[in-house]
């Protein structure tokens, strides 16, 4: 019963208590006193009958810190917010960091699948692989995942099938234009050390892809292996001793949470770096091209709207980037001794001096 009908049978009741009431007592306490307990009664009912709306959970899956993934986690609360989501109001989220290790990935999934989230969000391969093997049908949104389509993640790019669409950065694919752009920047390199962490899907991928392409330009990769904190001075010292010209470090868990140790280690060595995520180069890192990741995960939160509104994942066309970003850092390029192009420079979307 709706709450003007519930006021149409109040007025009606008060009246048949007054017409009921005895001439000799027109206006007995007990008629006053059963009308509020009528009116309270109903204003429960009518105030029981309203939904509480649901908050709903949102779980994030990443491969980094709290420091090292603000902006992207930023982003993802500002495209939130543009569709009309408050913390705490008609949201919750649960992030989950694997701070640069793997092994923590399948622990911390099954723990948001266990909190009963709506949906999660899971950036890298390793991510998105240890959510599938969590849940079968809690919707994830996948980020930062160079082929999902290879990986074995969607059926395809426009029918993604199964739980999991969102976002991919077509990463294999600029492989080779990172390595074309060191060689225009610097003609004269011809052995690229390729740091990169084993044991995750996307890295190897990106890692075949490089080694791939740089013949075709007159390169040769070396791939140096990082697995834990402790291998990067020995990595740099192997590059050294196989006498690389520059560097391409492949974004993981580990690489990603060692921004400045590694950028430390690039200009100590004086090898030019190439890198895949943006942050390096706003860091102190020497240059980025690649996919914009802080606005993959703005993005993102198309999907999670989307899916939070009756959506299914499987019939959201994954997206794949539109812009590419290159970025070069001037001031790096100074202290390391480097000149860069003139037409290489105008060609940058952001130049940092």
């Amino acid at each position: 019963m709706t709450e003007k009908s519930w006021l149409r049978v109040l007025i009606s009741f008060s009246g048949n208590l007054k017409s009921a009431s005895s001439p000799a007592d027109p206006n007995p306490k007990w008629v006053g006193l059963l009308v509020i307990a009528f009116v309270l009664a109903a204003t429960g009912v009518v105030a029981h009958a309203q939904p509480t709306k649901k908050i709903q959970r949102i779980g994030v899956l990443s491969g980094g810190s709290p420091s090292t993934d603000a902006a992207h986690h930023d982003a993802f609360l500002q495209g939130l917010r543009e569709l009309g989501y408050v913390v705490d109001k008609n949201i919750l989220i649960e992030y989950r960091y694997a701070e640069g290790r793997r092994d923590r990935f399948a622990e911390f999934a099954a723990e948001l699948v266990r909190l009963k989230v709506d949906v999660i969000v899971a950036a890298g391969a390793t991510g998105i692989l240890e959510a599938k093997k969590a849940t079968h049908t809690i919707p994830i949104v996948m980020t930062n995942v160079s082929d999902p389509v290879a990986l074995g993640f969607v059926s395809s790019l426009a029918k993604p099938g199964g739980n999991t669409t969102g976002l991919s950065t077509q990463a294999p694919e600029l492989s080779g234009k990172r390595l074309e752009l060191l060689k225009e920047v610097f003609p004269n390199v011809s052995r690229v050390a390729v740091l990169w962490q084993p044991g995750g899907p996307g890295s190897a991928l990106r890692a075949k892809q490089t080694e791939a392409t740089a013949p075709t330009l007159g390169m040769k990769v070396q791939l140096i292996e990082v697995r834990g904190p402790a291998d990067f001075n020995d990595a740099f010292s192997a590059m050294k001793k196989e006498r690389a010209d520059a560097l391409i470090p492949l974004r993981s868990p580990l690489i990603g949470n060692q921004v400045s140790r590694i950028i430390e280690l690039a200009a100590k060595n004086r090898l030019p770096a190439m890198y895949d995520e943006r942050e390096f180069a706003e860091a102190g890192g020497l240059m980025f091209y690649g996919t914009d990741h802080v606005d993959l995960f703005h993005r993102a939160a198309t999907f999670v709207d989307k899916i939070l509104k009756g959506a299914k994942p499987a019939d959201l066309p994954v997206e794949q980037p539109t812009k590419f970003r290159f970025v070069i850092n001037l001031k790096t390029a100074k202290e390391l001794g480097l000149t860069i192009p003139p037409n290489v420079l105008a060609r940058a979307d952001r130049v940092i001096k």
